[in-house]
């Protein structure tokens, strides 16, 4: 996976984003933090947005490259995703994912999660189509 920017703080500026919600005490660990789980499905969904964009159609995850917690996800922070298609095959796409924790109230955000997708465009009948 790519450098990670100097800055850990700043939303990458090159990638589009894809979520943005509040985490809930329902999503918490036993610490307080918010389950990785949780987190590895909203990077999912994210990862399913951008692929959906580039495909212009139907695509699925198949892999996951990589997956870095970078810090804690705390209950009660906006958990945003900003996403970018790293590189194009045949019919694959690496989507590299950047999540970033803020309070609602404001403040700088801050990356807890970094991740590489790889995500297949589908036909109507579910299987593998090449991208255009």
């Amino acid at each position: 996976m790519g450098q990670i920017p100097a800055s850990d703080t700043a939303e990458p500026s090159a990638s589009l984003p894809l979520l943005r919600t509040l985490t809930l005490p329902s999503e918490a660990n036993l610490n307080g933090g918010v389950f990785g789980g949780w987190i590895m499905a909203e990077l999912d969904k994210a990862a399913g947005l951008l692929g959906m964009r580039r495909a212009q159609g139907p695509c699925a995850t198949v892999a996951v490259e990589n997956l870095r917690f970078v810090a804690a996800l705390k209950v009660g922070e906006e958990f945003s995703i900003y996403g970018q298609v790293e590189s194009v095959g045949r019919s694959s796409m690496r989507l590299k994912l950047d999540g970033f924790a803020a309070l609602p109230s404001g403040g700088q955000p801050r990356r807890v999660v970094e991740a590489l997708f790889v995500s297949v465009a589908l036909d109507e009948d579910g299987r593998s189509r090449p991208l255009a």
